[in-house]
């Protein structure tokens, strides 16, 4: 029995960037932090900063992204079942973006802590 099927994951991957097209389309928070992290990439490859800050700021951006993608999927869900639900659905809503803000907020942080000092 072969490890992968080649196959199933193509389509696998197709599904991903399928995922990845509609939330450059349609979420504007994730269109912003994707440019945002291009700019950090881009940033880093520039000033050449050592592989454990390069590693720390790829594991933060996937960070932000990730979360910015599930916020997407829970809003989405939740406003499918928000008319049958209660109250709390805009609660959970809230606190799924506070948890990307969190992120975002920690992101700039560790940013300056890595890039400051070669501005310095």
């Amino acid at each position: 029995m072969p490890i992968a099927n080649l196959k199933l994951l193509r389509q696998s991957f197709r599904y991903a960037l399928r995922g990845i097209r509609y939330a450059w389309k349609h979420e504007q928070n994730f269109r912003i932090q994707s440019l945002i992290a291009g700019g950090v990439i881009i940033l880093s490859l520039m000033l050449q900063v050592k592989p454990w800050e390069a590693t720390t700021l790829l594991l933060v951006i996937a960070t932000v992204l990730g979360l910015e993608l599930a916020n997407s999927i829970f809003e989405k869900l939740a406003d499918i079942l928000q008319p049958r639900i209660h109250d709390y659905v805009k609660v959970m809503k809230d606190l799924m973006a506070a948890a990307v803000l969190g992120a975002s907020i920690l992101a700039v942080a560790i940013g300056l802590i890595i890039f400051v000092p070669y501005f310095i």
